[in-house]
């Protein structure tokens, strides 16, 4: 599997962000199954204030056809994407036209762990 990040701000309207709250409770089916049908193993969205947080993990393709063939599965799910799209805004940083951005990893403990493991065992070679 391989991990993504990304992000999106929501509109600066507390009824359209507790829209967005609302609808993440019930997450239409055919939504779910869409997303699993492309590739999507996990998916976690965190919200702080208006800043929303994706985290995901694919079954190794790459995330933006994974998207692709999600908005492509029918207009059910293309209802959903218009309807969370009229709620949110894309975030600084974005290419025009991109609403989630993929945000860059800096540090990860995983990897400093595993730095660290094999300092330490050659330092007692």
């Amino acid at each position: 599997m391989r991990r993504f990040v990304f992000t999106v701000d929501l509109k600066d309207d507390p009824p359209a962000i507790a829209a967005y709250r609302e609808y993440h409770q019930r997450v239409w089916p055919e939504v779910i199954d869409s997303l699993r049908r492309a590739g999507i193993m996990t998916m976690d969205i965190y919200l702080l204030e208006r800043r929303a947080v994706m985290v995901l993990e694919t079954d190794g393709r790459d995330p933006g056809r994974c998207f692709a063939m999600h908005r492509a599965a029918g207009p059910r799910v293309a209802e959903w994407e218009a309807l969370m799209q009229s709620l949110q805004q894309p975030p600084p940083g974005g290419q025009p036209g991109e609403w989630w951005v993929q945000m860059e990893p800096v540090f990860s403990l995983e990897s400093e762990v595993d730095t660290s493991v094999a300092s330490r065992r050659a330092g007692r070679a």
